[in-house]
């Protein structure tokens, strides 16, 4: 649906034209669910952009504080449905540490193992949607023959295969099925044999690069006024990652000097940069998935949880809880009163950042290049609205 404004513009040989109004969404294939942009355009020059939001608001921050602290975890982890896993760790560590629990030993390598590969599953989704949305059908095939292989060992865990709903306060819902760990192992050396082959779809593609390069480019100061995080923050040059720079789980050691852990950046902040990093952050992903697992292998068997009382209060008090989710950063700030539901739990979600941006990046672009540049964004519309 587009009409015309009202300003009118005088333009060469006594011509006028009219700037145009476009809605793109809110159901539209290259919005990643239901958001609708409104841009405004001169010709094919986009003008202004503004993002409008809250067709999928649930009002999780409300229900949060009339659940209890079992239930809202089943809340968390559905605002970013690609990263469920993710959702979750952070109301369990805001709770353990106002409660001064100790998580047991492997439990926190467990946990920390199931983070990355929920982070190699996002990101593969993306690697093959992406391309899709710019015309190339052939690499989602091949990023879900990979997510289909992650995707077995964790339903196999957990039980489920997007909320998988296997975090508790104080550990991990149980352990892992006898062996599980060698099945891991191998499904991650067959990922990563098998990533060369997406990769050289995308990698110096022609056509890709001719419709991501010095296209959508980002800025860095940009990138720190909107509070953008993530691989996008990280492909215009912001060397943040809260796995090295606020650690928690066993973060602190795998990126101490010497580990598997480092942090992917670039420079140009345009699409292709974005692309390039999420692609490199697989492979770092998988490399930290078998550090724990060599880890795990150490460790002797126990338990992976804490008792807790039938009835969970926790004491009074506030703490806020970022962890590095796969498109960003994605914080739980819990006040407690004292009972068995929060008093507040605001969620901090990172695509709400990361869409807000592009009220300042589309603008001067081509429309031609508005697809390219929405999809290179990497966002989750659930974890736009919460």
């Amino acid at each position: 649906m587009s009409t015309p404004t009202e300003t009118t513009l005088a333009t060469g040989a006594g011509l006028t034209s009219h700037d145009m109004v476009l809605n793109i969404g809110p159901q539209h294939p290259a919005t990643h669910g239901v958001l609708r942009l409104k841009i405004v355009l001169d010709g094919e020059r986009i003008v202004s952009a503004d993002p409008i939001i809250g067709y999928m608001h649930r009002g999780a921050e409300k229900l949060f504080e009339v659940r209890d602290y079992r239930q809202i975890t089943v809340l968390a982890n559905r605002h970013d449905w690609l990263s469920a896993f993710g959702n979750e760790l952070g109301v369990v560590l805001a709770v353990e540490h106002l409660l001064g629990m100790e998580v047991p030993t492997r439990a926190v390598w467990l946990r920390t193992l199931l983070a990355e590969l929920n982070r190699v599953l996002s990101h593969l989704m993306f690697l093959g949607s992406y391309p899709l949305e710019l015309g190339a059908i052939t690499p989602v095939f091949y990023a879900f023959r990979e997510r289909e292989e992650l995707q077995a060992v964790m339903e196999e865990a957990s039980g489920g295969r997007m909320h998988y709903m296997f975090n508790r306060v104080g550990g991990l819902k149980e352990d892992v099925p006898a062996g599980w760990t060698g099945r891991v192992r191998d499904a991650v050396t067959g990922v990563r044999r098998r990533l060369p082959e997406l990769e050289s779809l995308l990698v110096g593609n022609e056509i890709l690069m001719a419709r991501t390069k010095g296209v959508g480019v980002l800025g860095a100061s940009t990138i720190q006024q909107f509070g953008v995080s993530g691989p996008i923050g990280r492909a215009s040059g912001v060397d943040v990652d809260l796995r090295r720079d606020a650690p928690y789980l066993a973060y602190a050691e795998l990126f101490a000097p010497g580990g598997p852990g480092r942090v992917v950046t670039r420079t140009e902040g345009d699409c292709l940069a974005r692309l390039e990093v999420l692609l490199e952050q697989v492979h770092v992903a998988l490399d930290l998935a078998d550090a724990c697992l060599d880890r795990l292998a150490t460790l002797p068997s126990g338990p992976v949880n804490q008792r807790l009382p039938k009835v969970l209060k926790v004491p009074e008090g506030e703490h806020y809880v970022a962890t590095e989710n796969p498109l960003g950063f994605n914080g739980y700030y819990l006040v407690s009163a004292g009972e068995k539901t929060p008093w507040r739990l605001k969620l901090r979600s990172a695509s709400f950042n990361n869409v807000q941006v592009l009220s300042r990046m589309l603008p001067g672009q081509l429309v031609a290049d508005m697809v390219a540049i929405l999809g290179s964004m990497f966002f989750v519309v659930g974890d736009v609205d919460k």
